[in-house]
Parts: C-alpha cells; structure tokens; sequence
C-alpha cells in the first residue's frame, strides 16, 4: 500500500499506547483494508473517514483472555457487552466447558450448561462449530479452545471415573482434528464433577496432538483453595509432558483459610516461568460465578444467584435469604436451585490486588453470557482495570494495563498480528479517555455500558461508537502462531 493511498479511515491526534509498554506518544493512525497502514504525522493523508481523537487514548483492542462466549458469538453477534469495554478479541471454550463437538439430543450436564443454549444448532466437530463463524462472522475476533469436559461427556458411558483407552484414542481423535481445524489448544476444569475424576494422565494423553507446542493448555485447575499449591503443580507437570505452553485460568485462591497464600503461588508461578512457558489471568473483583454449587465450603460466604431453572423467580437473590423463606438450610436450598449459575463471594481484596499486579498477569472476563442477572465482570471487567485499579488505586502504569490486555496476551496466545499497534497489524483499535474510563456493572444492575470508551475497531471496521454497538461483525477465527513462529495451515 503507498503512502498516498486514500485510507479508510485516519485517527487523528490521539496519544497512542501502542500494547508493548512504551511510553506514550502523540501519533495519528491510519487504517487501509482492514490493517493498521500507517502510523505518526499523518498531518498529509487523506482519509474517507476522520475521527479526532485529542484528550483520548488510543490502543490496541483488548484480548479478552478467559470467556464463555462460544455460542453467544452465534446467539448474540453484536456482543455489546465485548464491544462496549474495549474488547475485540475472545478466547472461547475455557475451564473444559466448549459448545462443540456434540450430538443432537444428548444431555449436557453442568457446567456444560452454563453456555447459551437459545435456538443452538449442535455441531459435532470444533471444525464445524468454527466454520459456521466463518460463515456467520461475529463483531470480535475469536481463538477457540477445545474443552476436555465436554469431550469426556460426549465419549464417555460414565463421567465418575478416568477415562478408558478407546476413550481417551475418540477424545483424542476430536483435538487433532480441531487443533488442524484452527483450535488454538485444550482447556480443562477438573473442578468440575465431569471432570473430577480424570487422571493426570488421562489429560495428558488426551492432549498428546498439542505435544511440542501445537497447542496450548488453559485449566480451571482442580483446586483454588485448600490445595491450590498441589493444583498447580499438576498443571505444570502436564505442561511439562507434552511440552506445550500453560495458561492458569482465573488465577485466585479461594475461602478465608486460604486470603494472602497468593504470595505463595505466585511465587511458585514465577519460578516455573524461568524454565517453561507459563502465563495466567485473572479478573478485578473479589466474587467468582460459576454453577449452582451445594459443597458448604462454595456456599459459605455469601452467594448471589444468577439463573435457576427451576426457580426462575429467584434470579438476582441471595441464597441466605431463599434458604431463610423456605426454612431450609443453604446446601438444601442450592440443590433445590441447580441446575443454574451463582455468584460466590470467597477472595480477599489483597489477594486480588497482588495477582492483578504480577507482572504477567493478564486479563480475562470469565464472565458468563447467561440470564438477566450475569456477574458484572461480563459487561465491565477491562474498564474496571483501568479506572478503578490502574487510575484511582495506582496499581500499574496505564501502559502497563493496556500491556496486560494487548501485547501480552497476543503474545501468550500466539496471536502475531495482533495486540499492537504498528503498520501491517491487525486494525483492531479501542479510542477511550484515561480519565473518565470506568466500569458501570454492578452486582445489582450488572447490564450497564462502561464509561469512556469511545469507539472500537474490529479488523478496521468500527463495532462500537457514540455509547452503542454499530452492528458491525468484522470478526474472524483466530489461529495460533506456534513457537516456531510459522502459522499452522489454513
């Protein structure tokens, strides 16, 4: 492209933070057939489209490291509540939970549940589910993971024991063929029940096609609490055996007994990263969300229901207050709740704090595009990082926070021409005012739009301007750029 071109559109004045933790410049960016063309003084080009960016900030589109959004890309395309923070790239089919493969007409237990249902079509094979957003773009980017649960409840005759041979060979069989597909690893969550009694080994023969770097390995690691040291040593000891990279999801440590062991595993995690490839992620709030739980250890600190397909009408209550009207016990109540999502206040604010400020900690949402009632991590997580964590509390530099949700997750995940902004990447861009950026969600109205967040560019084209979604779907299906640095094949 020339430099006389006629760009499609010019960004003009803005302060660019550019997702490597540089320091800030004053810089135009222009933008050509959906990449970055030029970027600086760019006082001389014309442009089909000008935005004035003075007084803004002018990034990367951030890497939403940890969703749930697998069939909420197809359900719910415009994702207002991805595009509204800034977001322009998910990762899908994390903690072992993925919406493919499947067979029509069979049961999905929890937490398998816990994905957007609503007039789904069933795909049996990740390249199926993955062709059908080729063929039906959604408004972000998305790098698809293939999840271990849903492969062991759709082979499996019982989920309450490991795996046999044949098991493991057709479970293995389906992340090959997803990995060739355009999957860009396997995400486990041995937290969960259909996943609790698998082996190490199971995990790791599963994942033998990610062996040398073909893939990555996401986990919903067995324990965050009592036995979160042992938790992550077998995530490393899986990474080790197929030598591929880790990335510990949702990293925290859960339950009062555990507030402040973050020094502990972070230093174990630290330690790790000097002789093998480990990251994590984490989300800014002190309560998790995931299925209707009866153990009293989940249950102990207060609960927020999300969705209960039973009792509807309890959505948004809390589950004290339920137990208390019907004069049953907390445990009693939540299993009359199931099957359904909850929010769990269980982590200390300290703790939050120290692993969102660990130097390779990036971010993801975790949240859960389900029910009138979501956690406010889905609509307000990366704002929440950079008003609240990164400008008010002082946590990081903001070239750190856009490092955390750009360059570094780009580079973690493999994804090569994103995460930065320089000439012939990717045009995925966010414009947001440093001063004024902050997160809306709460608990009790978590459906709300962040402030500060101008406009946001998926591959050139804008999903977001002037406080709403445009209807723009310009996303496409990620790959993963290995450690040799080639592209896996088309």
């Amino acid at each position: 492209m020339g430099d006389d071109a006629t760009l499609d559109c010019l960004i003009r004045g803005g302060t660019l933070i550019d997702g490597t933790r540089a320091p800030r410049v004053r810089a135009d960016v222009g933008v050509l057939g959906g990449r970055i063309a030029a970027v600086g003084d760019l006082s001389g080009r014309v442009a089909r489209r000008t935005i004035d960016a003075s007084g803004r900030i002018v990034a990367p589109g951030f890497i939403d490291t940890h969703t749930h959004d697998d069939q909420a890309l197809l359900n719910q395309p415009t994702l207002p509540f991805k595009v509204s923070q800034g977001v322009t790239t998910v990762v899908a089919g994390n903690c072992g939970v993925s919406v493919a493969p499947w067979r029509p007409g069979l049961k999905r237990p929890s937490p398998l549940d816990l994905v957007d249902r609503r007039d789904a079509d069933e795909f049996e094979s990740l390249r199926a589910y993955l062709d059908a957003l080729r063929r039906q773009p959604a408004a972000v980017n998305v790098a698809a993971l293939i999840g271990h649960t849903t492969l062991r409840a759709l082979t499996m005759t019982s989920l309450e024991r490991a795996a046999t041979t044949a098991e493991i060979d057709a479970m293995q069989a389906h992340v090959a063929d997803a990995l060739e597909a355009g999957a860009i690893g396997l995400s486990t969550g041995t937290f969960y029940p259909p996943a609790a009694a698998a082996t190490t080994d199971e995990i790791i023969a599963v994942g033998a096609p990610m062996s040398g770097g073909a893939g990555l390995y996401a986990t919903h690691m067995r324990d965050e609490a009592d036995r979160v040291m042992e938790a992550i040593d077998e995530t490393l000891a899986i990474g080790r055996a197929l030598d591929c990279p880790v990335v510990i999801s949702h990293h925290k440590v859960g339950g009062s007994a555990n507030f402040g062991r973050s020094v502990q595993t972070l230093a174990r995690i630290g330690q790790a990263m000097r002789c093998q490839c480990v990251a994590l992620d984490c989300y800014p709030y002190t309560a998790g969300s995931t299925m209707i739980r009866t153990d009293r250890a989940m249950i102990a600190e207060r609960v927020l229901i999300n969705t209960s397909v039973p009792h509807p009408e309890c959505n948004g209550r809390d589950l004290a207050d339920i137990a208390a009207q019907w004069g049953v016990s907390r445990e009693e109540a939540a299993a009359r709740l199931a099957p359904g999502s909850a929010v769990y206040f269980m982590m200390d604010e300290a703790d939050v704090r120290r692993i969102l400020a660990f130097d390779e900690t990036m971010i993801g949402s975790d949240g859960i595009p389900l029910g009138p009632k979501p956690h406010p991590r889905l609509w307000g997580t990366f704002p929440r990082v950079l008003g609240h964590y990164c400008r008010d509390v002082g946590l990081f530099p903001l070239e750190t926070a856009v490092w955390k949700m750009t360059g570094l997750p780009a580079r973690n995940f493999g994804l090569s021409d994103r995460g930065t902004v320089a000439p012939g990447q990717a045009a995925d861009l966010v414009i947001f005012d440093a001063g004024t950026v902050a997160d809306e969600a709460t608990y009790d109205a978590p459906v709300r739009a962040s402030a500060g967040i101008d406009a946001v560019f998926v591959n050139g084209e804008l999903a977001w301007r002037a406080g709403a979604a445009t209807g723009a779907r310009a996303g496409q299906v990620l790959r993963r750029t290995p450690r040799n640095g080639a592209p896996r094949d088309a």
